[in-house]
């Protein structure tokens, strides 16, 4: 596929990118390249292949779920200044 200088004009407009004249020709050699690839991509029967929801096969290896700490609330709330049923108690901010 060819692109002209004006489409690369357009595209460049179009995303805001100041592009100089000299660069033109390059970004639409590049744009053509681009662009023969996905032909090629877009050419391959996929019909067949099964969409996956990750490239890899694996299954997620989980931990047992067990307490492995103590339930510590009460040293930690000792430092608190004010504390009632177990929860902090702070100054309200929201009316």
């Amino acid at each position: 596929m060819s692109i002209e200088k004006t489409q690369v004009r357009e595209i460049a407009w179009l995303a805001r990118l100041a592009i100089e004249d000299e660069a033109m020709a390059g970004y639409a050699k590049d744009m053509a390249d681009i662009l023969a690839l996905v032909e090629q991509m877009q050419a391959v029967d996929t019909s067949a292949v099964e969409p996956l929801a990750h490239p890899l096969e694996i299954a997620a290896q989980l931990r047992p779920d067990s307490v492995n700490e103590e339930n510590r609330r009460e040293d930690f709330q000792q430092a608190a200044p004010l504390t009632r049923d177990g929860f902090y108690i702070v100054p309200r901010f929201v009316e």
